[in-house]
């Protein structure tokens, strides 16, 4: 049996990506971390928020196996802290009094020593914890080796109560497994959260994030530490797998300090979209089993971002770019793909679709007659393209990459079946705006642990031309939206922000265009129940975060 602390405690934070039902790998990874830890001479070890069974779990947790699972798992750690190394902390679904909650597992000398149950149950967003866990009950601290440690998990201390009564029933550390997705903002949102718990409790804080893509989500890590005093303890990297063994000893004034911190530079906002995206692509391709990607390089400027967001999330060599022009592709769009694919060192093809678009037209033209092109054939152009892109995935395997960008998708600028095809979007949630900032910032930045080149990667020209589907001749996208600036403000304004027509109108914007964006908002509705999953960036994501039904005849005019 491990011998009691009484002054000074090495806790590990283990900030890692679990996969979700990947309950023996998760285990292993958790074995692996903890030889790690006690290599380095940690006490305890730590890690995220559902760390056994992935997080988040959803409706897996429905099922009996799947705890049987998680279960056993737990188990087999417990046992393994008979060997007088690290206890661990480790979160997991777990049945209590014939319910299921989503617990907080203290495993120390061969056996599990203590289970805390999460409190406050998300329900809003992306999170719908209350439809698979019940509430625990206010918890007091666990003991661990002579020291009495609180175990809030992730939401717990969103709210007060939970730390309070942790406090009152004497916790002298509050160690927080979380699950915290990434958005703009979040990082500095979890310190003036973790911040408040601390002023008011008058205890440190260890804040343990779990970093890594799962779906739309980005668990972004940013795992800290905070003094009784507010200070800061630690600060490990954003979107990047750490093991961190931090020293806190008790002073007779002061309480628990950390003496060994280390600090983190977190990135600016740019820098965190861009890793975000690229980390969540590269785990969506990696973890469904994919060997790589394809996706369609037109010349305009968001599937040359996808592209080099591919290149840096997996390789040039698992990335494949095609072109697919017809008569209204311009020479500048077919050069600066080329050049684009050359500086990338992907591999690029060209596919003309005139054969296929006018084989469509020609089976058409029975039934059509004579009536006026439209937009019927513009939009067999895109799924012509589509479908080719869809047989190349499926003779070689890769994952088709679609490119639309959140304004497109909010009014419904995009194809069905045609440009919308495809299992992953990295850019979906980000405004045409932002997907031009960040296509500057690219060409001025080489992102941490990046695989594509550095210096201008994204011809300039690119970047500077007029925005056009080319599916006619002359056209651009201001023919039928507002100027972007324009449309991202008047979206972001009824997206996330939920305001009245009249309060985006005060902004300066025609009333007529605010009311027709949100029309066109309203009717997209049943394009984006099919579009492929995305990063989430924003505050609100189309999906996960925004709910609305497909028929829906409410529009405000007051």
């Amino acid at each position: 049996m491990a011998a009691d602390l009484t002054d000074t405690i090495r806790i590990a934070v283990a900030q890692l990506d679990s996969v979700v039902g990947d309950i023996d790998g998760n285990l292993e990874a958790a074995r692996r971390a903890r030889a790690s830890a006690a290599a380095d001479g940690a006490h305890l070890v730590v890690f995220s928020e559902l760390f056994i069974a992935g997080y988040p779990p959803e409706d897996l947790v429905l099922k009996p196996a799947f705890l049987d699972a998680c279960r056993s798992a737990i188990d087999a750690l417990a046992k393994d802290t008979a060997d007088g190394g690290p206890g661990v902390v480790i979160g997991t679904p777990w049945r209590q009094d014939e319910q299921v909650v989503n617990a907080a597992v203290l495993v120390d000398n061969g056996a599990v020593q203590a289970v805390r149950a999460k409190v406050e149950l998300p329900n809003y967003g992306v999170f719908d914890e209350l439809r698979v866990f019940a509430p625990g009950p206010l918890p007091g601290p666990v003991g661990f080796r002579g020291l009495r440690l609180g175990l809030p998990v992730c939401e717990d201390i969103w709210f007060e109560q939970v730390c309070e009564c942790l406090m009152e029933t004497g916790a002298e550390l509050l160690l927080v497994p979380n699950g915290s997705p990434y958005w703009q903002g979040k990082a500095e949102l979890r310190q003036q959260v973790a911040i408040a718990r601390v002023v008011e409790t008058g205890l440190p804080l260890v804040y343990v994030n779990q970093s890594g893509g799962q779906d739309e989500l980005v668990f972004d890590g940013g795992s800290f530490g905070l003094h009784s005093d507010r200070t800061l303890a630690f600060q490990l990297p954003q979107f990047a797998a750490s093991v961190r063994t931090t020293t806190w000893t008790r002073h007779a004034e002061l309480g628990w300090r950390c003496s060994d911190g280390a600090f983190a530079d977190l990135p600016d906002l740019d820098t965190a979209n861009w890793s975000a995206c690229v980390l969540g692509l590269r785990d969506y391709v990696d973890k469904t089993g994919f060997p790589g990607i394809v996706l369609g390089l037109s010349g305009g400027i968001d599937s040359a971002v996808c592209a080099v967001m591919a290149v840096d999330a997996l390789g040039p060599e698992r990335v494949h770019c095609v072109m697919l022009p017809y008569r209204y592709t311009s020479n500048e769009s077919l050069n600066d793909a080329a050049a684009l694919a050359e500086t990338l060192g992907v591999r690029y093809d060209i596919v003309p679709i005139a054969a296929p678009v006018e084989g469509f037209e020609a089976a058409l033209k029975p039934m059509f007659g004579d009536r006026a092109p439209d937009i019927t054939e513009e939009n067999l152009q895109s799924r012509a393209r589509g479908t080719i892109l869809m047989a190349i995935s499926n003779k070689f395997g890769s994952m088709v990459l679609t490119t639309g960008n959140k304004s497109e998708n909010s009014v419904g600028y995009a194809t069905l079946y045609g440009d919308m095809n495809g299992g992953f979007n990295p850019i979906k949630d980000l405004y045409k705006t932002d997907v031009y900032k960040l296509a500057r910032w690219r060409n001025a930045h080489q992102p941490a642990g990046g695989l594509g080149p550095d210096g201008i990667v994204i011809p300039p020209n690119i970047i500077t031309r007029a925005p056009s589907a080319e599916l006619r001749p002359d056209q651009t996208d201001q023919d039928s939206l507002p100027p972007y600036d324009v449309l991202d403000d008047i979206l972001e304004c009824l997206v996330e922000e939920d305001m009245r027509i009249a309060e985006v109108a005060a902004r300066g914007h025609p009333r007529e265009t605010v009311e027709r964006v949100e029309r066109l908002l309203y009717i997209a509705e049943y394009k984006r129940r099919q579009a492929a999953p995305g990063v989430k960036i924003t505050r609100k994501n189309f999906g996960r975060d925004r709910r609305y039904p497909i028929v829906n005849k409410f529009r405000d005019r007051g």
